[in-house]
């Protein structure tokens, strides 16, 4: 049974919030706060296993916060963490367990999954050093899409300097037949591998692009198909049925957006080997206890997630944008848009009711210093206060003079200048100041470090979620449009627009040329 949970505005510290808004918060102003308080960094800022997080420039004193943490406990967050750990279904809506966390975790005897999940592992990691050390793979051709895309391209990415030299790794996600053309193009089929991930493997974009690739494969002379296809699935007779033999199962308490830690992470394990991909599972482990045990009032991703509400439910803020200072992170902010936009897009609670609140905020952004010189104008001077998030890495991978310091220096600057704001009468070149800004700094930018900001982003998801009362594991939003597209794509060669609205038909008609 799942855990009784109080939703937001339904507990007492709800409207103490409000009056605490009212009374100092609605005009809170982040200069004044410093100015009165020399401790403010420090009692602001916190260390958690692998990133520090300085959280002072954001517009929150220490009543709010205090508030929040009341808050969190009166929506009963402790027993919803507890009950996710304890494999309970609190994804009520398909009336799942929700255990990614699970992926990352010691084998713990005597549990049958964490068993199973610990031989898939095993053989998974095995299966990739075995295709590191064959020198006749040099291109790896990851198919799949949302989580099966997202999350390990990312991770890919990010740990660049980690990855073994002589392969190359591509990902292909979209439906449009020009992103697998490019991708073709830049291949030998004798020297590629291609990784089929679809847990069900029969998603429709997925298994588009795989028949596509096979049909190029078998056209460059191809024919060992089970050397050169791998399947990260659950559905193994599909997958030999095409042609595969090596497939990698994972579990219906996967969530699509938490999978990069399972089978689906097969394309990190290839590039950074099983001793990265193990660390990348440890820190995200480390950070998994540190929301787990951690006291509210110190637990960091609570604290993202309480400062969320705040922002979101409060001051109004609609939006967020992700600013990381480092160009192997460059994929972390649409990683970061599908967890957290597809986790806590929701306009109902767990039982179904309509909220009276805003849920998730738009994220966007792009690595900087790119984005200093395309939308930090709107940042700056725009007639909306968006909270933007700085990502530094102290230790760079490279040894190029001066280039680090001055990427450091322009993290540190904007974020000073977002808060300090500059005064001129004029008006063109005032900047209002006041605006809000966390900025999160890690060591090295290791497989470690990656992990646990992910798992800390993945909990703060959670926390935001829980206190909002909705299920923030389940995605009903993608299915319509689905759907739909099933109905319309024998229509478009037919021309049958029978039971269409006006404006789908003529569109309908128009792309055929009628």
């Amino acid at each position: 049974m799942a855990t009784p949970r109080v939703r937001c505005d339904q507990a007492a510290a709800w409207s103490l919030l409000r009056q605490h808004f009212d009374k100092g918060g609605r005009g809170f102003d982040l200069r004044q706060a410093f100015a009165q308080d020399a401790g403010r960094f420090a009692a602001f800022s916190q260390e958690a296993p692998h990133v520090f997080a300085d959280l002072s420039k954001n517009r929150v004193d220490a009543e709010a916060q205090a508030l929040l943490v009341r808050l969190a406990r009166e929506c009963g967050l402790e027993a919803h963490r507890d009950a996710m750990f304890a494999g309970e279904r609190i994804n009520t809506t398909e009336n799942r367990a929700v255990k990614h966390w699970l992926l990352r975790a010691p084998r713990i005897a005597g549990d049958g999954d964490s068993q199973a999940v610990h031989e898939t592992l095993d053989a998974m990691l095995a299966y990739a050093e075995r295709i590191r050390a064959d020198a006749g793979i040099t291109d790896v051709v990851n198919i799949g899409i949302g989580g099966s895309d997202l999350g390990p391209q990312m991770a890919v990415a990010a740990l660049d300097s980690f990855v073994t030299p002589g392969k190359r790794f591509h990902f292909v996600s979209n439906v449009d037949g020009h992103e697998l053309a490019a991708v073709l193009k830049q291949l030998d089929a004798q020297s590629t591998l291609f990784l089929i991930a679809s847990k069900t493997f029969t998603t429709l974009e997925t298994m588009t692009n795989a028949r596509s690739a096979k049909a190029w494969f078998e056209a460059q002379g191809g024919t060992d198909t089970a050397r050169h296809f791998a399947a990260l699935t659950t559905n193994v007779g599909a997958a030999r049925a095409f042609g595969i033999t090596t497939t990698f199962g994972f579990w219906d308490w996967v969530g699509g957006r938490y999978s990069l830690w399972s089978a689906i992470g097969l394309p990190i394990a290839i590039a950074v080997g099983a001793d990265g991909f193990r660390q990348l599972l440890a820190g995200a482990h480390a950070m998994d206890q540190h929301f787990r045990t951690a006291p509210l009032e110190s637990n960091l991703p609570v604290r993202l997630g309480l400062l969320d509400v705040w922002y979101r439910n409060f001051h109004g803020f609609t939006s967020r944008s992700i600013a990381p200072y480092h160009s192997a992170l460059r994929r972390l902010p649409a990683y970061l848009q599908q967890l957290e936009m597809e986790s806590n897009g929701k306009s109902v609670d767990t039982e179904g009711r309509a909220l009276a609140y805003g849920t998730s905020p738009v994220l966007w952004g792009e690595p900087g210093t790119n984005g200093q010189h395309a939308y930090f104008q709107m940042l700056h001077q725009g007639t909306d206060t968006v909270p933007v998030e700085f990502f530094a890495v102290r230790r760079p991978a490279h040894g190029l003079p001066v280039h680090h310091d001055l990427l450091l220096a322009n993290a540190l600057a904007q974020a000073q200048a977002l808060m300090q704001g500059k005064a001129d009468a004029g008006g063109h070149k005032n900047f209002s100041g006041n605006r809000p800004s966390s900025f999160f700094l890690l060591d090295a930018l290791t497989p470690a470090s990656l992990g646990a900001l992910l798992a800390m982003y993945e909990h703060r998801v959670f926390t935001s979620g829980s206190l909002w009362g909705i299920d923030s594991f389940d995605q009903w939003g993608v299915e319509l449009g689905k759907v739909l597209a099933q109905d319309i794509a024998p229509r478009l060669a037919t021309g049958d627009a029978g039971g269409l609205d006006p404006s789908t038909a003529g569109l309908l008609q128009r792309i055929r040329g009628a």
